[in-house]
C-alpha cells in the first residue's frame, strides 16, 4: 500500500513536467560533462567598466574565512571548496563569488584576488560544485563585473572565464528551466559582451536566444515572476535591470535592439513589486521567500531609478488585484493585507512553492502582525518540509493534509487550483473571495472557500469547507514582536511593540501554540501562532484594532 501511494505521488509530480525537462535530465545523467576543449582563446577583452549599486553583505572575511547564510566556514585546502560537512546551498554560495561586488568591495581586493587565484588552482575543469551550471552562471557575471573595475590584468582569469563559459554552454539547465535557465542566459550574454572572438559571439547568441524565450515566459502580464515568490521576483528583476544596464554600458548593437522590450517588462515588474511589499518596505513571505538573499525592494527601486525606471500605480487605490499572479492587496489608512489566491506556480516548475493557498499576511502601520513561515533552508530535511506545509501558513488545514502535496525539498504532487471568485469595494469595505480544490483529492471532496472583508478598523476572515471532513484547523501565525494572551471569554488579545492592542475573536476554539518564523536563511525565530479548530463547516474570525 505504501509503495502504491509513493508511486501515485511520483506520478502526479512528474506528469506536469515538460518533455524537455525529462529528456535533458536523462541526457545529463548518462552523458555528463566530463571535459572541455583546451582550445586557444583570445586573451583580449572589452574595456567597459561596470558600476552598479552594491547590495550584498561581504562574505570573504579574511584570506581563509567565509560566511554564507549565517554560517561561517574555512577554505584552506583544495577539498574545502566541496566540503561535505556543509549543505549544498552553502557550497553553492561559496562558488558564486558575490563578495566581488558586495558592500565596500574595493577594500577587500587583495583577499578577492587571492580567492579567485585559489579557485582557478583548486577547481580544474569540470569537477565539483563550482562547475555546475547555476554557480557557473553567477560566478561568470560576478568575475566580469569585477575584473575591469578592480583594474585586474591576469590572462589566467580570462582563460578561466573562457573555460567556464564553454562549460556553461554545454550544460544549460533545460532540465530545470525557470530562474536557473534565466541565469544561464544572462551569464552567457555577459560573457559574450566581455570576452572576444568567435566563441564569445556564440555565447552571446545562445544567451540572447534563451532570454528571448524566457523573459515573456517568466514575467507574467501583470509583471510578476511566474514562480510566484516575492524573493525570486526580486532576484530576476535585478537580473533584468543588470541586462538593461549592460546594454547601456556596452552599447552593443544586439542588446540595444532588445533594450526597449526589457524596459517594458521591468516597468511592469517594478509595479508588481510595489504591491507585494509590506509597509516596512520589505517582501511578503509567500512560497520560498526570505530577506537578505535578493536585493531589498528599496535597493531595487533605487537601481531602477538610476536607469530611468520607476513603479507606477495609484497610491489611493484601496484594492489592487494582480490577476495573472493571483494576489490581492488591500490598503487602509492604518493597516494593510496581502491575500494569496494564486496557483502553486508554473505547472512544470513548482519547486519553490509552499502549500499556502488562501493564506494572507497583515500589517498594522509598519508592524507585521500575521506572517507566513518564511524560509530558512533548502535541502530535503524534515524542517524544510515543515516550512512548506499548510500548517506553517495563515490558512486552513483539513484532516492533517496539505492543500498541495509538497514533499521532499522541491517537489509537489497533486496541487491546489485556486479561483478568485470576486473582489470588490463598497463604501469603506473591501471584500475578496477565493476558493481552492486542493482537498478534493481527499475522501470527503472538500473545497475551501475564504472571504476576507476589510474595514478601516478591522477585518473578517470567513472560511467555508464544502464537503465532508473530520477535523480542520485554521492557523494564524504571529510576528515574534507581537505579544498574545487568552482572555476569559476565549478571545485573544494581541499587543504590538508600539503599544497598539488588537482583539482576535473567532467562532472556533482558539489556542496559542509555540512555533518558529524564518525571516532569513539560516535563521529560526521563536514566535506564537493561534490555532482555531473549526466547530462546523464554517468559521468566522474577526480581528479588530482597539
Amino acid at each position: 500500500m505504501q509503495a502504491l501511494l509513493k508511486f501515485k505521488r511520483l506520478y502526479h509530480t512528474v506528469k506536469p513536467l515538460r518533455f524537455e525537462q525529462i529528456a535533458y535530465r536523462i541526457l545529463y545523467k548518462f552523458r555528463p560533462l566530463r571535459e572541455i576543449q583546451q582550445q586557444a582563446t583570445n586573451a583580449n577583452i572589452a574595456q567597459w567598466i561596470w558600476s552598479s549599486p552594491e547590495f550584498v553583505e561581504p562574505s570573504f572575511i579574511d584570506d581563509s574565512t567565509v560566511r554564507f547564510l549565517n554560517l561561517t566556514g574555512k577554505v584552506q585546502l583544495a577539498e574545502h571548496w566541496n566540503n561535505p560537512e556543509f549543505e549544498k546551498l552553502w557550497l553553492y554560495n561559496l562558488h558564486y563569488f558575490d563578495d566581488l561586488n558586495a558592500f565596500d568591495s574595493s577594500s577587500r581586493q587583495a583577499i578577492q584576488v587571492s580567492f579567485v587565484d585559489r579557485w582557478i588552482a583548486d577547481n580544474p575543469p569540470v569537477a565539483g560544485n563550482g562547475w555546475e551550471p547555476y554557480p557557473l552562471s553567477l560566478r561568470i557575471v560576478n568575475w566580469i563585473k569585477w575584473y575591469n573595475r578592480a583594474g585586474i590584468n591576469n590572462p589566467q582569469i580570462i582563460l578561466s572565464l573562457h573555460q567556464q563559459a564553454q562549460a556553461l554552454s554545454k550544460q544549460l539547465e533545460y532540465h530545470i528551466l525557470g530562474n536557473h535557465l534565466f541565469a544561464n542566459g544572462k551569464a552567457l550574454v555577459f560573457a559574450g559582451c566581455f570576452l572576444q572572438g568567435d566563441s564569445a559571439d556564440s555565447y552571446l547568441e545562445i544567451g540572447l536566444k534563451i532570454l528571448q524565450r524566457e523573459i515573456p515566459e517568466q514575467f507574467l502580464a501583470d509583471g510578476g515572476h511566474f514562480e510566484l515568490s516575492p524573493m525570486y521576483h526580486c532576484i530576476l528583476l535585478w537580473d533584468l535591470l543588470e541586462l538593461i544596464q549592460l546594454a547601456a554600458v556596452t552599447r552593443h548593437t544586439r542588446l540595444i535592439t532588445v533594450e526597449v522590450y526589457w524596459r517594458q517588462v521591468a516597468q511592469k515588474a517594478l509595479n508588481w513589486l510595489s504591491v507585494m511589499i509590506h509597509a516596512d518596505g520589505d517582501v511578503s513571505f509567500f512560497n520560498d521567500s526570505a530577506i537578505g538573499i535578493a536585493a531589498s525592494p528599496k535597493q531595487i527601486f533605487n537601481y531602477a531609478a538610476s536607469l530611468g525606471l520607476e513603479p507606477h500605480f495609484n497610491e489611493s487605490q484601496r484594492l489592487r488585484t494582480l490577476a495573472d499572479s493571483g494576489y490581492s492587496k488591500i490598503v487602509m489608512c492604518d493597516h494593510s493585507l496581502i491575500f494569496d489566491h494564486a496557483q502553486v506556480g508554473p505547472s512544470y516548475l513548482p519547486g519553490h512553492a509552499h502549500a499556502d493557498t488562501l493564506s494572507f499576511e497583515w500589517s498594522v502601520g509598519n508592524q507585521r502582525v500575521f506572517v507566513n513561515s518564511g524560509t530558512s533552508m533548502y535541502g530535503v530535511s524534515n524542517e524544510r518540509l515543515r516550512q512548506r506545509k499548510t500548517a506553517a501558513h495563515n490558512t486552513v488545514e483539513v484532516d492533517g493534509h496539505d492543500s498541495s502535496e509538497v514533499w521532499s525539498g522541491f517537489r509537489v504532487a497533486r496541487r491546489a487550483k485556486a479561483v478568485l471568485e470576486s473582489a470588490s469595494t463598497r463604501g469603506e469595505l473591501v471584500t475578496v473571495t477565493a476558493a481552492h480544490d486542493g482537498y478534493r483529492r481527499l475522501k470527503g471532496k472538500v473545497t475551501h472557500r475564504r472571504a476576507i472583508t476589510i474595514a478601516p478598523n478591522k477585518f473578517i476572515v470567513s472560511d467555508q469547507l464544502i464537503g465532508d471532513f473530520k477535523h480542520a484547523v485554521a492557523h494564524f501565525h504571529l510576528h515574534p514582536d507581537v505579544q498574545a494572551s487568552v482572555e476569559r471569554d476565549g478571545a485573544i488579545l494581541l499587543k504590538l511593540a508600539s503599544g497598539q492592542f488588537i482583539e482576535f475573536r473567532s467562532t472556533g476554539l482558539c489556542q496559542l501554540v509555540n512555533t518558529s518564523w524564518h525571516p532569513h536563511f539560516g535563521q529560526s525565530v521563536a514566535n506564537l501562532k493561534i490555532t482555531v479548530t473549526l466547530p462546523s463547516p464554517e468559521l468566522q474570525t474577526t480581528i479588530t484594532l482597539l
